[in-house]
C-alpha cells in the first residue's frame, strides 16, 4: 500500500475516539482536531519531511495529524498536554500503522515545560493552540537546536504577524524573535470547516527554517529583551522607547548613534540585525552611575 493511501482520521473516526475516552474538545487547551485527510497530506507536504527525520509534534490531540507525518518521517515525539489523550495516542498508532508503534515516543507534559527530549528531532510539525502559539514555538526553538526546520498551524492572525517584514503594520516582537532563529514564512491558509469543533477563524501555516548562525551574536536575552522595550509603545521613537532599558534616554541615544541608528527611528523599523546591532553597541557604552542616596 502506498504512503497515500494510507487510512487517516476522518470526522467519524475523530468522533469514535472522543466517544471513547468520553472527550469533549475544550478552549482551555486549544483543542480543535482536524478531520479533514487531505488537509493533513497537505500540511505534511509543505513541512518538507525527510524521511530520515525525527519530528517532534506538539498536541498531537487523537493523533490525526500524527499518523500523516509518521508517513513522512522515521520517527515522531509527540508531547501532549492532556493524560487520556497521551496515554490513547500509542495505541492508535497500533491501530492505524501497526509496526509503527516504536517509531513514535509520546511524553506527557506542558511544551513550555519540555527541556530535554529522547533524541534529537530536527523538525517541528504542530497543529499549535491559538492562544500559546508564539511562546511555544520560540521556547522550541530555544531549547532544541537540533530543530532545523518546521511547519506550524495557528490563528491565521498570528500566522502573518509571525511572517512579518519590518515596516508592516503587524511587524512586531513575534515576527522579529522568529528572526533571530531563522526565516519565517506564510505558507496557506486553512479553512474552518476541516476542524471538529469547527473554529471561528481561519488557521494559517507558518514554515521556518533556521538558517541564522547567532554564534557571534550578543546574548539572547539582552536582544529579546531590548526588543520588548521597543515595542512596549509603539509610536515612541526608539530614543524614548529604549531609555528604561539603557537607564536614560541620553545613554539610549548614545547607543543608537553607535549603532547607527537614527534615535528618532521606531522600533517597527528595524529588522533583527538591527537589534543585534543596538545590543552589542550597549556593550561599548558605559552605564550611567546611579545616584548616591
Amino acid at each position: 500500500m502506498s504512503k497515500e493511501s494510507l487510512p487517516l482520521l476522518g470526522a467519524t473516526e475523530i468522533r469514535r475516539l472522543a466517544d471513547e475516552l468520553g472527550i469533549r474538545p475544550t478552549k482551555t487547551l486549544g483543542q480543535n482536531f482536524v478531520i479533514d485527510g487531505n488537509t493533513i497530506r497537505r500540511i505534511v507536504a509543505a513541512a518538507h519531511v525527510s524521511p530520515e527525520e525525527t519530528v517532534l509534534e506538539v498536541g498531537p490531540g487523537l493523533g490525526s495529524l500524527t499518523l500523516g507525518i509518521m508517513d513522512a518521517a522515521d520517527k515522531v515525539v509527540a508531547v501532549e498536554i492532556d493524560p487520556p489523550l497521551a496515554k490513547r495516542l500509542p495505541q492508535t498508532m497500533a491501530e492505524f500503522r501497526p509496526g509503527r508503534e516504536k517509531d513514535l515516543t509520546v511524553i506527557l507534559s506542558d511544551a513550555m515545560k519540555v527541556t530535554e527530549l529522547p533524541g534529537e528531532p530536527t523538525a517541528l510539525v504542530a497543529n499549535l493552540p491559538y492562544n500559546v502559539a508564539v511562546p511555544v514555538v520560540l521556547h522550541l526553538l530555544e531549547h532544541f537546536p537540533s530543530i532545523r526546520h518546521g511547519l506550524v498551524m495557528v490563528q491565521d492572525e498570528v500566522a502573518d504577524r509571525m511572517s512579518a517584514s519590518p515596516g508592516s503594520k503587524i511587524y512586531g516582537v513575534p515576527s522579529v524573535k522568529g528572526a533571530w532563529y531563522g526565516t519565517m514564512r506564510k505558507a496557506g491558509v486553512i479553512g474552518m470547516n476541516v476542524f471538529w469543533p469547527a473554529p471561528k477563524i481561519h488557521s494559517g501555516l507558518v514554515g521556518f527554517t533556521r538558517d541564522k548562525d547567532r554564534s557571534d551574536a550578543p546574548d539572547r536575552k539582552q536582544v529579546f529583551a531590548i526588543i520588548d522595550a521597543a515595542f512596549a509603545q509603539r509610536r515612541k521613537t526608539l530614543r524614548a522607547a529604549l531609555s528604561g532599558w539603557a537607564g536614560s534616554g541620553m545613554r539610549a541615544e548614545q547607543i543608537l548613534t553607535l549603532a547607527g541608528i537614527d534615535p528618532k527611528e521606531r522600533g517597527e523599523k528595524l529588522d533583527i540585525d538591527g537589534f543585534i546591532a543596538i545590543a552589542r553597541a550597549a556593550e561599548q557604552v558605559p552605564a550611567e552611575p546611579k545616584p548616591e542616596c
